[in-house]
């Protein structure tokens, strides 16, 4: 019997490695505390958060964008109407 090819993996990639410290003098993002914070923050563990509040954080985030898509759909139909009494 022919032997299977193995599949190859791929290297996993490593995001959290920098080369050089990007929090230097003079650009804009520059934070003088932001290493007291780092340290601060090391032994801070995130809450956790249930199912029903995840749930209940994105029908907030729902809740507060449906305006927005609301206008977004008014303005559209404003703008087909008049394109389609403009051009009939």
């Amino acid at each position: 019997m022919p032997k299977k090819r193995q599949k190859r993996q791929k290297p996993e990639l490593d995001t959290t490695t920098t080369f050089a410290n990007m929090n230097v003098e003079g650009f804009k993002w520059y934070d003088p505390n932001l290493e007291k914070r780092r340290e601060q923050n090391k032994g801070v563990i995130p809450p956790k958060i249930s199912r029903r509040e995840y749930w209940q954080m994105v029908r907030g985030a729902f809740a507060a964008m449906w305006p927005f898509l609301l206008g977004v759909a008014a303005i559209f139909g404003v703008i087909w109407l008049l394109a389609y009494l403009w051009l009939s």
